[in-house]
């Protein structure tokens, strides 16, 4: 089993990656690993998955497909999302603080020394306490950075966001008055900057919720930024901390997925919560009442030495939910499997 998620591990973060699972028949929980639309990896012996590759192969968007008269349950894998945060300061320090906990690797560039203390203490993954420019010369970005220019000024403003514009990106968001920020996007389509992705900046910075504290406005621009990742149909897949936890000691824990999903379930299909043999969890599937029981059956069989994987059926809808004083109602399958 393990051997799966060394694969995932080891999958280049920029491509396609999908995973399939097969939930139900002969071949229940055999799964197989797509990169750029390739099979690279399938469970050993797995006829299955040799049978049918070239089909499979095909796939594009996650979801329940049927396949050979068996369901797959496919997942267009997430990969770490990172936050870049040009500047230090009050907000840029809310937003650390906040990024953290939503799951970002964050980098900040800030060049005064107190300021970039400030960061780490934060919980900054990297700080890099140099110019702009030159600090900005060390991140390549790609399709999954998100950066924040909230610079101290408007020179420093205009040095960031010239790197910036020509580095691939998935978000770039800038803190300052409309005027400021007119300024600094003339400036950089005068430079020859693609003016497609000058338009393109988010500003003024975040949704627009009336904020004013450096928290606030933290909250703002984290949502706006959540809000374009997740127009994308990719799930979070397998987050550093899930892949460490999994890779980690050698004992047997156990991995729950939401593979099917109806109704208002609070979690999608994909979610993920690792069950240690001490109760301890790395990730949630919703919490609530459902994750308890999940937890509990998950125990039981970490206890009980189960380690056939099953199928966990949760009904949130009608009178189940109203006796069990549950916020959403709906009908989820939870994948139990057992890694050792």
């Amino acid at each position: 089993m393990s051997d799966f998620y060394e694969a995932v591990n080891q999958l280049d973060p920029n491509n396609r990656n999908m995973a399939l699972t097969v939930i139900e028949g002969e071949a229940f929980t055999e799964k197989a690993l797509l990169s750029d639309h390739k099979m690279v990896w399938r469970t050993e012996g797995s006829s299955f998955f040799h049978n049918f590759q070239q089909e499979l192969e095909q796939l594009d968007v996650g979801g329940l497909y049927t396949v050979g008269g068996q369901r797959i349950f496919c997942e267009l894998l997430g990969r770490e999302k990172k936050l870049v945060i040009c500047g230090g300061g009050h907000v840029s320090v809310a937003l650390i603080r906040m990024g953290v906990m939503t799951g970002y690797e964050i980098t900040v560039l800030e060049d005064r020394p107190e300021f970039a203390d400030q960061s780490r203490e934060a919980g900054a993954d990297r700080v890099i306490c140099e110019s702009f420019d030159s600090g900005l010369a060390q991140i390549s970005g790609d399709q999954d950075t998100f950066f924040v220019i909230a610079t101290r000024g408007h020179r420093y403003d205009q040095i960031c966001m010239a790197a910036i514009v020509r580095k691939p990106h998935a978000y770039i968001g800038m803190v300052g008055s409309r005027k400021r920020v007119a300024v600094v996007k003339e400036k950089l389509i005068a430079d020859g900057a693609d003016p497609d992705v000058v338009g393109g900046i988010y500003s003024p910075i975040g949704l627009e919720i009336g904020a004013e504290t450096p928290e606030e406005i933290a909250v703002a621009i984290l949502a706006e930024m959540i809000s374009v990742r997740r127009k994308n149909r990719e799930n979070d897949g397998y987050s550093r901390a899930l892949l460490q936890a999994i890779l980690g000691k050698s004992e047997s824990k156990v991995l729950a997925t939401i593979v099917i999903r109806t109704g208002s379930a609070p979690r999608k299909e994909g979610t993920k919560m690792l069950i240690l043999p001490g109760g301890s969890c790395v990730g949630t599937i919703g919490g609530g009442s459902v994750e308890a029981e999940v937890l509990k059956k998950g125990l039981r069989m970490l206890q009980n030495n189960e380690i056939t994987p099953q199928l966990f059926h949760v009904d949130m809808s009608g009178t189940t939910a109203e006796d069990e004083g549950m916020v959403c109602s709906g009908v989820i399958d939870v994948l139990l499997e057992v890694i050792y």
